[in-house]
C-alpha cells in the first residue's frame, strides 16, 4: 500500500513567519510614527460611524422583517408573480439591500481615506 504525503496548506504570512522564526533573528513588528499613527487612529475614527450605521440598517432589516411578518400575517395571502410576498421579503428583499449598504459603506471609506 502506498502512503499519501499530507500537506499543509498555509498562506503566504504564515510561511514567513515560520521562515522568521527559523532564521534565528529578531522580527519585529514595524512602528508608524507618531504623525503616521494619529492619520491612521483619525480614519478609523470617521470610518467607525458609517460602519456602525450599516451595522445597524442591517440588523434592523433582517431583525425588523420577522417583526413585520408577525403584525401583518396577510402577506402570505398577497401574491406577487405568483408567490406570497411574505417569502419574496424574506427571500430577495435583504440582499440587495446589503449589497446596497456594503457599496455605499465601501465608498463612504475609500472617501474618508482619499481625504488623507
Amino acid at each position: 500500500m502506498t502512503r499519501t504525503r499530507r500537506v499543509a496548506v498555509t498562506s503566504p504570512q504564515t510561511r514567513l513567519a515560520h521562515a522568521h522564526r527559523r532564521a534565528g533573528g529578531p522580527w519585529r513588528v514595524p512602528r508608524m510614527e507618531a504623525t503616521e499613527t494619529a492619520r491612521a487612529f483619525d480614519a478609523y475614527r470617521r470610518q467607525r460611524r458609517p460602519a456602525l450605521i450599516t451595522l445597524a440598517v442591517t440588523a434592523l432589516l433582517l431583525c425588523g422583517l420577522p417583526v413585520v411578518f408577525r403584525l401583518l400575517p396577510g402577506l402570505d395571502h398577497v401574491r406577487l408573480l405568483g408567490f406570497p410576498l411574505s417569502w419574496l421579503m424574506l427571500g430577495v428583499l435583504p440582499f440587495p439591500v446589503m449589497v446596497l449598504l456594503a457599496v455605499w459603506q465601501l465608498r463612504r471609506a475609500e472617501e474618508i481615506e482619499d481625504d488623507r
